[in-house]
């Protein structure tokens, strides 16, 4: 077996540096986010965040029984000895890969402190001094997440009008690109499992994208989400039925498993496709980029394997001429970690924003200016990922009250 513990060793005192201690903490925002700290014997500490969702804590622990004496500025070395020592447990793919997303994160912003530069300065460029951020909005009242699970509100939550609403609020704030879900309780009508849009589903569709088009200036994009619910018929259909609107994307049509069937429903339509966001590793997106299955990939860097893992599927998406826009549900912490991937990136264009109803969201950071200002973020310049948490609103918001373990 390849040993990946065995990095080289020589190197001046000021970078001998080890892994004393990994930490977690849950906190509990529109979904509950999962916060990694790395401390080393430098006197640094680095921050991290690890996809949503349970199960997390548990993996990193785990990874102390091998990790601790490491050297944190082994970034990638160690994302591959994670994945190494864990390949048993299913570490190749899912939760593992998860789990080491975060703590890569977290290795990159205590690499940052200890060499004194900025993350993005670390993965080797710099294109924009900005990241514009998509909106992901909702129709009024019409989402809400209790302990990690989707309860939808009733039917007549989502009319065409309650999308428009949205749209023109949000847009209002700044944003020049937003995104609505356009799976709804109504498509499970006559049948909840067969995934089929009915003639009826597709038309209430049009609509909603039609009055929500219609109610956005012309500079503001927008995408339409429908989270894997729809058979391939079904798919193509409704891609066919949105071609005249000119849309940002439309995302997550079919169930993510097939690449052929993805395959076939980008082919068949003029609307630009977009997925990619629950796959995991660069080897998982290869072939839907390089044979074109998809017009924009959105991997997320907090599932994928972390930042230089989501950079190789940038590099894959590039050579194909395929813009990448990471899908992003996070807290500031992995939000400003993609921000600093989305600045070395010649193909990005968007980075996702999904907590415009946490109002305690910018609170977690310790700033004096906004975070995001006109739906955009400033890449920051200070050594890591720039950021400093609050640590009172993060022991008020985690799931025990007392912040990391």
């Amino acid at each position: 077996m390849r040993d990946y513990a065995t990095g080289g060793t020589n190197r001046p005192p000021d970078r001998d540096v080890e892994i004393t201690d990994i930490r977690t903490c849950v906190l509990e925002g529109n979904f509950e986010w999962n916060l990694i700290e790395v401390e080393t014997d430098a006197g640094v500490i680095g921050i991290g965040e690890a996809y949503r969702g349970g199960g997390v804590p548990e993996l990193v622990e785990y990874t102390k029984r091998f990790l601790l004496g490491e050297n944190p500025l082994d970034v990638e070395r160690l994302g591959r000895l994670i994945v190494q020592e864990m390949s048993g447990h299913g570490g190749t793919t899912g939760k593992v890969v998860t789990a080491a997303s975060g703590i890569e994160i977290a290795l990159w912003d205590a690499a940052g402190k200890i060499l004194g530069l900025p993350v993005y300065q670390l993965l080797g460029s710099k294109y924009r001094d900005e990241v514009r951020l998509y909106c992901d909005c909702h129709a009024g009242e019409a989402y809400a997440v209790e302990d990690g699970a989707t309860a939808y509100a009733d039917v007549g939550a989502y009319t065409p009008e309650a999308y428009a609403r949205e749209a023109e609020r949000v847009a209002e704030m700044g944003f020049s690109a937003l995104k609505f879900d356009l799976d709804t309780p109504a498509d499970n009508d006559p049948d909840p499992f067969n995934g089929r849009l009915t003639r009826e589903d597709v038309a209430r569709k049009r609509a909603i994208v039609e009055r929500v088009m219609d109610t956005v200036d012309s500079h503001v994009e927008v995408a339409f989400d429908c989270h894997w619910d729809y058979t391939v018929e079904s798919a193509k259909r409704l891609a066919h039925a949105l071609e005249p609107f000119d849309l940002l994307w439309l995302e997550d049509v079919i169930p993510p498993e097939n690449m052929d069937a993805q395959i076939e429903v980008t082919k068949a339509t003029r609307t630009p496709i977009a997925t990619g966001e629950n796959r995991f590793r660069v080897h998982e997106l290869t072939k839907l980029v390089s044979e074109h299955g998809v017009d924009v990939i959105t991997p997320d860097p907090t599932t994928v394997g972390g930042l230089i893992e989501t950079r190789r599927v940038a590099d894959r998406a590039l050579e194909q001429y395929v813009p990448i826009s990471p899908h992003n549900v996070c807290s500031p912490v992995g939000t400003v970690a993609c921000v600093h991937l989305c600045a070395t990136l010649p193909n990005f264009d968007l980075l996702e924003f999904h907590a415009l109803e946490v109002d305690w969201w910018e609170d977690l950071l310790v700033r004096e200016t906004p975070l995001i200002e006109d739906g955009r973020i400033a890449v920051p310049e200070a050594p890591g990922l720039g950021i400093e948490l609050d640590r009172t609103v993060l022991a008020e918001h985690s799931l025990d009250g007392r912040g990391f373990q």
